[in-house]
């Protein structure tokens, strides 16, 4: 197990887990979602990245209207 902070919150998650997989995991919707990695952002044809100790993880959601 790891501890990542998403959102500000800490989180154990499985070695080896990927951005999607984290995501999934936290039953995220994917889609109008964004994702930085320690403040980098992270395309979405790069969440097969494996998310390491410590990392930390910010997840945006678009929300409609304005």
């Amino acid at each position: 197990m790891i501890i990542v902070a998403v959102n500000g919150e800490t989180h154990r998650v499985t070695a080896g887990v990927t951005v999607a997989g984290l995501l999934a995991a936290l039953q995220v919707p994917t889609e109008g979602v964004a994702v930085a990695v320690d403040a980098a952002v992270v395309p979405r044809t790069s969440w097969d990245r494996v998310v390491v100790d410590g990392d930390e993880i910010e997840v945006l959601c678009a929300v409609p209207g304005g």
